[in-house]
């Protein structure tokens, strides 16, 4: 058959969507094995360094928790790649408005940033709502069967989960769309590394962020590995990126301070014991 409008067979549109969709399943599959592939081999070839910062120093994840995290992750994946698809069809029929060509630095700056933050309020919302009573067990009760995160936690959702985490980026952009704004691919690109990354370092498990960071004002509305590590065995912390929405909301751990201070470590410690060393010597 013939498609009137294009002159191409329906045979040949399949094979564009097949092939498109293959793109954005090993894009999503090969951000998920190398963020938390990466984040796993720092993890194990500085062992001493992540075990001085555990932050559940009492309890590990088991074998179990990372085949079911894995196997979850592949599905989310899945979900990931076909929103990702019809994101990518709402661009070619304009509904979307995405620019793929090279955009000023400037403006893929303050896009890079627009998404962060509207990301961030979208997920503070829709996470609190996952926990309310009528939708956790359908929704996040998966996602919290990890009680001890690791880097493979990051996507380790129910299906409905997935459709909720990854609507926003087609949702984000029909709105920038209708406000006429063409938003760039490579802040789309920056945005989606981004998250992952900051995914995977919020289930971490051991406090990346150095000693001082949630003293200073500069740094201390960054969350940090223990603010989402604190989410997992409390009811507080709905936040991902920032702690604002958890401090406006009143729904930061009370202890989150303390507990961070607890673990966290200043970067640079085995240097000073290095020189300490040097100077007995």
């Amino acid at each position: 058959m013939i498609d009137p409008a294009t002159g191409e067979t329906l045979v040949y549109i399949a094979e564009r969507v097949s092939q498109h969709f293959a793109n954005v399943l090993y894009f999503d599959l090969g951000r998920y094995l190398i963020a938390a592939g990466g984040m796993t081999i720092l993890l194990f070839v500085f062992g001493s360094w992540a075990k001085a910062r555990r932050i559940q120093r009492d309890r590990t994840a088991k074998r179990s928790d990372y085949i079911r995290e894995v196997a979850s992750s592949f599905r989310t994946i899945l979900v990931f790649a076909v929103v990702t698809l019809a994101t990518l069809v709402g661009r070619e029929f304009g509904v979307i408005k995405l620019s793929l060509q090279e955009a000023p630095l400037i403006t893929v700056a303050w896009h890079f940033a627009l998404i962060v933050v509207a990301h961030d309020a979208w997920f503070y919302w829709i996470h609190r709502a996952m926990h309310s009573k009528a939708l956790f067990r359908a929704t996040h009760l998966h996602h919290h069967k990890s009680r001890t995160p690791t880097p493979w936690t990051a996507y380790s959702f129910t299906t409905i989960e997935a459709v909720l985490e990854v609507a926003f980026v087609p949702l984000f952009l029909l709105v920038t769309s209708q406000l006429g704004i063409a938003y760039a691919g490579f802040a789309i690109f920056l945005y989606l590394w981004h998250q992952i990354i900051r995914n995977v370092m919020a289930h971490a498990g051991s406090e990346l962020f150095p000693a001082g960071w949630v003293d200073n004002p500069l740094t201390d509305w960054i969350a940090t590995t223990t603010h989402h590590d604190l989410h997992h065995s409390s009811g507080y912390n709905y936040g991902f990126y920032f702690t604002w929405w958890d401090r406006w909301m009143g729904t930061e751990h009370p202890r989150y301070k303390e507990e961070f201070r607890a673990n966290a470590k200043p970067l640079i410690s085995f240097g000073t014991r290095a020189a300490h060393a040097s100077e007995r010597a």
